[in-house]
């Protein structure tokens, strides 16, 4: 009796998760959709995405073609795996397109945040960045504290073994605070950090508002960098000493895009978060490229030394047209970024229904422009699995169409050009000061960050 009553038990619920999914497929059936699964109400397809990730997006591309229906990270989504189609999107934001990330990601990063703004607004937000980030801002004022915080960064790695994806998630963040706020260390950098991380494992969560949740940890986080963005702001105003760093731009009077002070507090953030994990991401993959790849090695490392060998003393800065110089590093920073896909796709949302390659999108949908298998395209880049920082050198690729590790159209990355030079800036000092090896038995995971959960060990030595 007992096992009857199990097996029916079973029976019903199977049923029951039966009814749950096809009900879910019917509330999303409209017509003229694109073909694809929905998965389960409220969480839908969120869990697969985020555990199979590329396998994931392969099997639902094999089964309904580079275009398909899908309901992840809380929307119902239309996943874009088509170069054309994505090219489209990230072009034509003023047709019916508006950025659509998650809420969660929205709710923690600030309404005034450049990805959450579009029109007048997103004009106003971009151009405040530009402005900071401009190169002239990069030549005259960040690149002497780049270069400055990367040597005392670096200067007592001899000897040891360390973890280079802990340090270079040290480096990105305590540079961007120098960059920013003019502070890397003290009080004011141990009460931010362990905010900032909270908020940067938030932006990813679902937007499920309980105790012990990672959204409402992330929530508490940006109040509290709030409040000690709030205090800085005011410190410096009540001084009435203009600090040369990206907070003295916002607040002086050179700045022609005023901003009110929740908006530079929304754009600070933006800056941190925005820079954080492909900086550090990037410049932990280039050292594990360049360890496994002593060819390209020798060749950055010559192109580094050539530098150093013009300085008239040892310890002088790299400058302007040193940074201009280095073009086989920037070369090594693409290939990195292409073959490691720090960034995976960006997400759209529409304003109205609109029709794309022949599929009619409602109103309110996500468009996940997934660019991920355009870096492998083999039509695009010969032996796309090889790590081949020549082909930049060769070809024009930076310019190409289908060019989208830094976005594309009116979002690409406004601060590509900075991140770069923080890129380049650590690697001239790493491969000019030190040679390193592996240790072994670290993972990595490529999906959904790349990240190497226990660490990733290397034991470093003087060159």
């Amino acid at each position: 009796m007992a096992l009857a009553m199990v097996i029916l038990a079973l029976f019903l619920l199977l049923l029951f998760c039966s009814a749950l999914l096809r009900w879910n497929e019917v509330r999303y059936s409209k017509k003229g959709l694109p073909p694809g699964t929905m998965g389960w109400p409220i969480f839908g397809e969120t869990t697969e995405f985020l555990k199979q990730g590329p396998n994931f997006m392969k099997s639902q591309r094999a089964r309904y073609g580079s275009i398909f229906k899908s309901h992840i990270l809380g929307c119902p989504t239309i996943v874009s795996m088509d170069p054309e189609v994505n090219r489209y999107v990230l072009m034509n934001e003023s047709k019916g397109l508006v950025p659509g990330y998650p809420q969660s990601m929205l709710d923690i990063l600030g309404k005034c945040n450049i990805a959450a703004v579009h029109g007048s607004a997103h004009k106003l937000m971009r151009g405040a960045l530009l402005a900071i980030v401009s190169p002239t801002m990069i030549k005259d004022r960040l690149l002497p504290k780049l270069d400055e915080f990367m040597r005392s960064h670096l200067s007592n790695w001899d000897n040891q073994i360390i973890d280079i994806q802990e340090k270079t998630k040290e480096m990105a963040l305590r540079s961007s605070m120098k960059q920013i706020a003019g502070f890397e260390s003290g009080p004011l950098s141990e009460s931010f950090t362990p905010e900032f991380f909270k908020l940067v494992l938030g932006t990813l969560s679902l937007p499920i508002d309980l105790p012990g949740t990672n959204y409402r940890r992330g929530i508490q986080a940006r109040k509290n960098i709030i409040k000690l963005l709030e205090q800085l702001i005011k410190e410096r105003r009540d001084s009435k000493i203009q600090k040369n760093d990206m907070l003295g731009y916002f607040m002086s009077e050179e700045n022609k895009y005023k901003l009110n002070d929740e908006e530079i507090i929304d754009q600070i953030i933006t800056v941190l978060y925005s820079g954080y994990e492909t900086v550090s991401t990037t410049s932990m993959m280039a050292v594990k490229f360049l360890h496994d790849h002593p060819k390209v090695l020798q060749q950055l490392r010559e192109e580094h030394l050539a530098i150093r060998e013009k300085k008239k003393n040892p310890e002088d800065p790299i400058d302007w047209d040193d940074l201009k110089a280095m073009k086989f590093t920037r070369a090594v920073i693409f290939e990195t970024s292409r073959l490691a896909t720090i960034v995976n796709g960006v997400l759209r949302k529409t304003t109205k229904d609109m029709e794309l390659n022949g599929f009619l999108i409602p109103k309110g949908w996500r468009i996940y422009v997934y660019t991920r298998e355009i870096n492998y395209d083999p039509f695009l880049y010969s032996e796309p699995f090889t790590f081949n920082p020549w082909r930049w050198l060769d070809n024009n690729l930076e310019s190409n169409n289908y060019f989208f590790i830094f976005g594309g159209g009116t979002r690409l990355c406004p601060g590509k050009e900075l991140g770069i030079t923080e890129i380049s800036t650590f690697l001239h000092y790493f491969v000019t000061k030190y040679r390193w090896e592996e240790v072994g038995g670290d993972k990595l995971l490529k999906f959904p960050r790349v990240e190497a959960p226990s660490g990733f060990h290397i034991r470093v030595s003087s060159y």
